[in-house]
């Protein structure tokens, strides 16, 4: 079954103050949905990585899935969450994982858990749409699309896909999206 991207700021919004009060959990979805990144790049982020960051300054990381180095900015509201965990953990060494397991210690969260637990965010605010692992990062493609006007070709390389059309496919925007298009009168 197809993972769909969050569509809906105020479901969005509903999901953040439903998970601030789980700091992890919080930053963990927060970082998904503005930085784009796959889920298990997510799951390895370090202490050390996070705290040498500020506020639109990049975070250098190797992808699991494709090997190659990526580069991205973090922006305020990630910059955020990641203090707010950050001061949840104040004794953590910079080693340690950001988003670790609360039963294995400094183990990665694995990703059909991780998928399980956004399902189960999304369920629990009301979000009835299909949502996994790729969710966060399908939902950055859209809301930058969508609301903040990103055109497709820059996503498409943030994304490192080899076209447009998997671009558009993979954030969920499909003919009947294209054809309510058509309907603005200019």
């Amino acid at each position: 079954m197809e993972v769909n991207p969050i569509k809906d700021i105020e479901a969005i919004s509903n999901l953040k103050k439903y998970l601030k009060k789980k700091p992890r959990d919080y930053a963990l979805f927060v970082l998904g949905i503005n930085t784009g990144l796959r889920i298990g790049d997510l799951r390895t982020l370090t202490v050390g990585q996070a705290r040498g960051l500020s506020p639109m300054t990049d975070l250098v990381l190797k992808e699991e899935k494709t090997g190659k180095t990526r580069r991205i900015t973090i922006n305020q509201s990630a910059y955020d969450a990641m203090q707010y965990l950050l001061a949840s953990m104040p004794e953590a060494g910079d080693t340690l994982l950001l988003f670790q397991s609360r039963t294995r210690g400094n183990q990665p969260l694995t990703v059909p858990y991780l998928s399980r637990l956004i399902k189960s965010w999304c369920r629990d605010v009301g979000i009835e749409d299909n949502c996994a692992s790729h969710t966060l990062k399908k939902t950055f493609g859209f809301i930058q699309v969508q609301v903040f006007g990103i055109p497709v070709y820059l996503l498409c390389k943030m994304f490192g896909h080899s076209s447009e059309s998997i671009t558009l496919k993979y954030i969920g925007l499909q003919e009947k999206d294209m054809k309510e298009a058509y309907q603005n009168c200019i």
